[in-house]
Parts: C-alpha cells; sequence; structure tokens
C-alpha cells in the first residue's frame, strides 16, 4: 500500500511539474540560445530525479564517469523507462537526442524539441530515414554535441530480447565518432505502461567508447552485446539487493546463470 500511496504522489508531483516548466520553457528555449534552452531541460531533469529520489524512493546512481563524452560522439543506451529520457542527459554537456517525428507535433514540448536541435526520424520513411538522420547527425555533430540515441527505438522490459535498429550503425559508419553505449535497469523500478513505481537504485552506466573504424556487422554485433551483458549483470545486481523490485519471468531467464555481485566478492 505504502508503494502505491508513494506511486501516486510522486506521479502527480511529476506531471504537475512537467506541465508547469513546459509552460515556463517558453522564455528559455524561444527568447535565448540555444544552449540555454538544453540547459533549462537539464533542470527539469534533475527536479525529476529529485522527485522521485524524495517522493518515491528512487535514486539514482552513474557509473562510468570516466567514459562521459565531453565533446562530439554518439550515446547509445538501453531503453527500459520514461527515467533515462530525462536523466541521461543530465551529466553530459549540451546533449541532443535522437526522437521520433511524432513528438515534433505535441504542443509545446513539439516546439522545444525543434528549438534545442533535436533529431526528428519519420520511422516509416524506410531508407529516406536514415539519410536524414545521417544528414541531421552531421550538423549537431558539428557543433561538438553528443547525441542520444535510443538503438532499439522504443522502450523495451527488462529481459526482453533485444532488438537493434540499424540507425546507430550507420550513424557510427557516417560521422566517424566514438559511440558511447550505455547500460542501465531503470525498468526494474520505473516499468513502461504502468502507474506503480518501486524504491531501489537505478543504476545507469556508462561504458567505455566503441571507437571509429569497425565495419557495420562487427560494430552491430558488439554494441548490443555490450550494453545487453551489462544491463543483465544491472538487472542481476538489483535482484541481490535486500529489497529487490518485482522481477518478470523474462527477466529472471535473462539473468539465470549470472554471477551475482555478492556471489563474485565472496
Amino acid at each position: 500500500m505504502a508503494t502505491i500511496v508513494r506511486s501516486l504522489v510522486f506521479n502527480l508531483a511529476f506531471y504537475v511539474v512537467t506541465a508547469i516548466m513546459l509552460v515556463i520553457g517558453v522564455v528559455p528555449f524561444l527568447m535565448f540560445p540555444q544552449r540555454v534552452g538544453v540547459a533549462y531541460s537539464q533542470l527539469w531533469g534533475r527536479i525529476c530525479i529529485f522527485l522521485a529520489r524524495l517522493l518515491a524512493g528512487i535514486r539514482l546512481e552513474i557509473r562510468g564517469r570516466e567514459n562521459i563524452p565531453a565533446g562530439a560522439a554518439i550515446v547509445a543506451a538501453k531503453h527500459q523507462s520514461a527515467y533515462e529520457t530525462f536523466a541521461l542527459a543530465v551529466p553530459l554537456t549540451n546533449p541532443t537526442y535522437v526522437i521520433k517525428r511524432e513528438l515534433k507535433w505535441i504542443p509545446l514540448f513539439g516546439l522545444y524539441t525543434t528549438t534545442a536541435g533535436m533529431i526528428h526520424v519519420d520511422r516509416s520513411a524506410g531508407a529516406g530515414a536514415l539519410r536524414s538522420l545521417i544528414d541531421r547527425a552531421e550538423e549537431e555533430i558539428a557543433k561538438g554535441r553528443p547525441i542520444i540515441i535510443f538503438p532499439e527505438g522504443t522502450r523495451r522490459a527488462p529481459g526482453a530480447g533485444p532488438d537493434y535498429h540499424p540507425g546507430v550503425s550507420f550513424m557510427y559508419k557516417s560521422l566517424g565518432v566514438p559511440v558511447v553505449p550505455v547500460a542501465l535497469n531503470s525498468g526494474l523500478f520505473w516499468p513502461r505502461r504502468r502507474f506503480t513505481r518501486y524504491p531501489g537504485t537505478i543504476v545507469v552506466e556508462f561504458l567505455p567508447a566503441i571507437e571509429p573504424g569497425l565495419n557495420l556487422k562487427a560494430f552491430g554485433k558488439r554494441l548490443e552485446e555490450t550494453i545487453e551483458s551489462a544491463s543483465d549483470r544491472l538487472i542481476a545486481e538489483a535482484a541481490s539487493a535486500p529489497n529487490p523490485p518485482p522481477l518478470s519471468d523474462e527477466a529472471r531467464d535473462r539473468i539465470e546463470g549470472l554471477d551475482r555481485p555478492d556471489a563474485a566478492a565472496g
């Protein structure tokens, strides 16, 4: 019952604060340089992280800070929850996102995504979408910005089999910048399409960069294996905590046979 009540209070606060900041955002996004608008969106992210900790008992641990890019790079992240849509940007410098074009039509929010230089992708456009993605990504990389992309395109529950799309591989091949893989376990605590938020620690781990030079197939395989194995490890770590979040059968199957952190320490 306590978890339900905390979830209700947090969700209410989250959406109210988001709505207020969307309205106030007209000033920093439309009247100041782009970096000011991006900094404002990072402020929103920090506030959401604080509210999640205060009201829902969800803490954030960022690992691999030494791998966080300071300039132009591709940040390719696992996507399990809405949490990383705001949390990933916070430790980065002037980041942008690859997002689906449909978000462009949301009142105010869509305007801000354009002003902030986010990269809209029409997923129904086939090969044309890839060309447009590369063209826009080149523009943002030329500004020295890290580009956040979710290689699977949408949120997938912890334990679900991987479904990586080719866009990130074409970006890697075309842009000639490092790709920083990111593993996480956010879906255990902030499940997709669910009301309940579970207390615990979300871990976001920036992994060593994949430098330019691999062919498409080798890069795709390395990226997927790197992110999936690290994310499975983080799920196993959460499962071994004193008060673990609920795990689906899929998630349990994924981590079956993995060494638990406590076992490895012993």
